[in-house]
This record gives structure tokens, C-alpha cells and sequence, in this order.
């Protein structure tokens, strides 16, 4: 029992950092979502989103293997990621081409609060069973274990099922923090805005090919979202985006500073 314990406790331990690592991408997603909103309502809508986090990820437990079948919603989850994150950029290059008014527009309802924390719970969605998936695929390979004498919940092992929802729980709690972090971030360095974007858009990538691996349209092979060489590329290409993003920001900025005296 103590070997089987033991194990438990580092596939939890593996799970964190696992949470923790797709936390970082999806906290630059809520940041960025919320940016336009009032700092109290910046806290608000972050908070209706960590409990919607919390909702998504312990019904994709329960719906795992429902929510695998269903390759649209992780299609929309990709398609909106890369239409914000694109149009974004656009906009920015057109404002910087002068073929932009530079009185900025008044903003649309769609950007009010009750239309943000909607558009975050759209994304926790994808972002649950980007999640759990990941979850599932680790804590299968656990041995068998009853836990407050039930063998089975939602089709899968207790043991198994508690060590995911508590791995997907304290992912939530991370990415809540690093949102609120990446919030301040951005108000501080509004030149790293645009590389928060890129970074929706390669994580709108992420979902695609996960979408287009998915078994019912299998236009790329199944287990290549979570190979090695996808892991790696992406992680590589999310740090050098980090890395420009973040020396294009600072010299903007000293630039700014200098023009200022």
C-alpha cells in the first residue's frame, strides 16, 4: 500500500507541473481577454472564470469520454483563438501604416463584462479538455484504488479519478494567479501586448492540431499532439516568443522613455 501511495503521490506531483505548464498558456489567454476591462471587473471576470474552470474541468472527468467524440469544440476553441489573435495584429499594423483613425472607437458591447466572462468560459472549455486529456493519458497507468469505498466514478477508477480532479484543480488555481500576474504585466509593458497575442494565436495552433488529429478526422496522426517533437516545437517556439516579444517591449519602451525627456 505504501509503494502504491508513493506512486499516487508522484503522478500528483507530475500532474501539477504538468497543470502548471498549460496554465502558463491559457493564464496569457485570460489576460489578454479581460485587458479592456475596469481593474474591479478585471478581478471579477477572472474570478467567474476560475470558478467556470473548476465547473469544466470536473464535468470533462465525468464526460471525458464523450467530450474526446466531440472534434468541434476544440475546432471553435482553435478558430477564435486565431481569429483574436490575428485580427489583433492586423489592426495594429493598420493603426501603424496611418491608414487608422487615431481616436480610438467606443467599445463595442460585445466587449462588456458579461460578453467577457462568456468568451472565458468558452476558452476553459477547450482548455479543460486539452487538460484532462493529458490528465487521463498520466494517471491511467496508476494501480487500482478504492477511495471512501467507491471502485468507480464516471467510468473511472477512484483512485485514478481523485489524483486528476485534485492535478486539474490546482492547475486552475495557477493559471488564476499567473492570469492576474499577466494582467499587471501587460499594464506595465503595454509593448508586450503584441506578443501576448502571438501567443493566443500559437496557442490556437495548439488546439487545431489537436483538432486535426483528432480519430474522426485523423488528417494528422493521433497520438502527435502529445509526441515529443510537437511537445518540444511548441514549447521552443512559446519561449521565443516570449524572449522577442520581451526585448522588443523593453527597447519600445526605453525608446518611448527617451522621447519623453
Amino acid at each position: 500500500m505504501e509503494a502504491i501511495l508513493l506512486e499516487y503521490a508522484w503522478v500528483l506531483l507530475v500532474l501539477i507541473g504538468l497543470e502548471g505548464l498549460l496554465a502558463a498558456d491559457n493564464a496569457v489567454v485570460m489576460a489578454v481577454m479581460v485587458k479592456h476591462l475596469p481593474k474591479e471587473q478585471q478581478k471579477k471576470a477572472l474570478f467567474y472564470g476560475l470558478a467556470g474552470a473548476f465547473i469544466f474541468r470536473f464535468a470533462a472527468l465525468f464526460m471525458i469520454t464523450l467530450l474526446v467524440n466531440i472534434w468541434q469544440i476544440q475546432a471553435l476553441g482553435a478558430a477564435y483563438l486565431l481569429f483574436i489573435s490575428i485580427k489583433h495584429i492586423y489592426d495594429q499594423r493598420k493603426s501603424e501604416t496611418g491608414h487608422a483613425i487615431d481616436v480610438e472607437p467606443e467599445p463595442k458591447k460585445g466587449s462588456g463584462f458579461w460578453m467577457t466572462v462568456l468568451k472565458i468560459e468558452m476558452a476553459d472549455i477547450a482548455f479543460a479538455i486539452d487538460s484532462m486529456l493529458a490528465a487521463v493519458a498520466l494517471a491511467v497507468t496508476l494501480p487500482h484504488l478504492n477511495v471512501f469505498g467507491m471502485s468507480d466514478i464516471g467510468g473511472i477508477n477512484s483512485g485514478q479519478f481523485f489524483v486528476m480532479l485534485a492535478g486539474g484543480l490546482i492547475g486552475v488555481i495557477i493559471m488564476r494567479f499567473a492570469a492576474h500576474k499577466f494582467v499587471k504585466l501587460l499594464e506595465t509593458y503595454p509593448q508586450l501586448e503584441t506578443a501576448a497575442f502571438v501567443i493566443v494565436g500559437w496557442v490556437g495552433v495548439k488546439l487545431l492540431v489537436m483538432t486535426l488529429s483528432h480519430e474522426k478526422l485523423g488528417i494528422l496522426p493521433h497520438d502527435f499532439p502529445h509526441s515529443t517533437p510537437w511537445t518540444i516545437t511548441f514549447w521552443v517556439v512559446l519561449v521565443g516568443i516570449v524572449v522577442v516579444g520581451a526585448l522588443l517591449g523593453v527597447k519600445k519602451k526605453k525608446e518611448e522613455e527617451a522621447e519623453a525627456k
